[in-house]
C-alpha cells in the first residue's frame, strides 16, 4: 500500500515509517503539522493515510480537521485516525459522511503490529476500524438511543464486533459462530435498528453510528 504518515512526534512517525516498511509498505509523504497534513492528503491520495488528531501549530484537532476536509474533497478517502485519549465526538465525527474508508485507533495500539496492520488494510479496502479500547469505552458509558435495547445480547455482540471493522467471516471466528448465523444476526440487527440500506457496507456504517449514539 502506498501510506501517508501524518505525526508532529518524531519518535513515533519514525517508528510508523519502519514498521510500515518491514510490512512491505511503501510510506510515500509525512507530515508534521495540519497544514502540511492535508497538503500530503490532497496531493497522494494514498490508499490509506495514518493521521493523528492532534497536531502544530495549535496542538488541538488539526490532524482531524486536516482528514475532515480532505474526505470532504475526496468522498471515502481512506484515513486512520490516531488520538492519545478516546473521543466519542472523533468516532462520531469520521463515521458521518457514511462513506467508510476510516478507523480510529489509540496510539498505544500502534505497538500491536498485526493488529495494526490489519486495521490499516480494512481501511484501504473501504471498511471501518475502530480500537477495541474504544470500543469498550464507548460500552461502559452507555447509550440513549432506544433502538439498540431492542437488540438481543448476541446481537449486541456482533455490532459490538462490526464497530471494530470486523467482517462476518471474522466476527463469527471470534463468537464461535458460522458465518450464516452472523449473517442472520446482522440482518435482524439491521430491521431493529431501523437500516433498510441496499449496500452492505453503507448499513454496517449506519448501524456502527448507531452504536455510536449519534444523535
Amino acid at each position: 500500500m502506498r501510506i501517508v504518515v501524518a505525526e508532529d512526534l518524531y519518535l513515533l512517525r519514525d517508528g510508523m515509517v519502519r514498521l510500515l516498511q518491514a510490512y512491505g509498505h511503501e510510506v510515500v509523504a509525512t507530515a508534521a503539522t495540519g497544514p502540511e497534513t492535508l497538503e500530503a492528503l490532497l496531493r497522494w491520495r494514498a490508499d490509506v493515510s495514518i493521521v493523528d488528531v492532534r497536531m502544530p501549530p495549535t496542538q488541538s484537532d488539526e490532524g482531524l480537521r486536516a482528514a475532515l476536509t480532505a474526505r470532504g474533497e475526496v468522498p471515502g478517502l481512506p484515513v486512520l485516525i490516531l488520538s492519545q485519549h478516546v473521543e466519542q465526538l472523533y468516532a462520531r465525527e469520521l463515521l458521518a459522511d457514511g462513506a467508510g474508508g476510516i478507523g480510529y485507533f489509540l496510539k498505544e495500539s500502534v505497538f500491536d503490529a498485526d493488529q495494526f496492520i490489519d486495521a490499516l488494510e480494512r481501511v484501504a479496502a473501504g471498511g471501518t476500524a475502530m480500537d477495541p479500547a474504544v470500543i469498550a469505552k464507548l460500552l461502559s458509558s452507555g447509550s440513549s438511543d432506544q433502538r439498540l435495547g431492542q437488540l438481543t445480547e448476541r446481537e449486541y455482540s456482533v455490532l459490538g464486533l462490526m464497530a471494530e471493522g470486523l467482517s462476518n467471516q471474522a466476527i463469527g471466528r471470534r463468537l464461535f459462530l458460522s458465518e450464516s448465523a452472523i449473517g442472520k444476526y446482522t440482518t435482524s440487527m439491521f430491521g431493529k435498528l431501523g437500516i433498510t440500506d441496499d449496500d452492505n457496507n453503507n448499513r454496517r456504517v449506519l448501524a456502527v453510528l448507531t452504536y455510536l449514539n449519534k444523535p
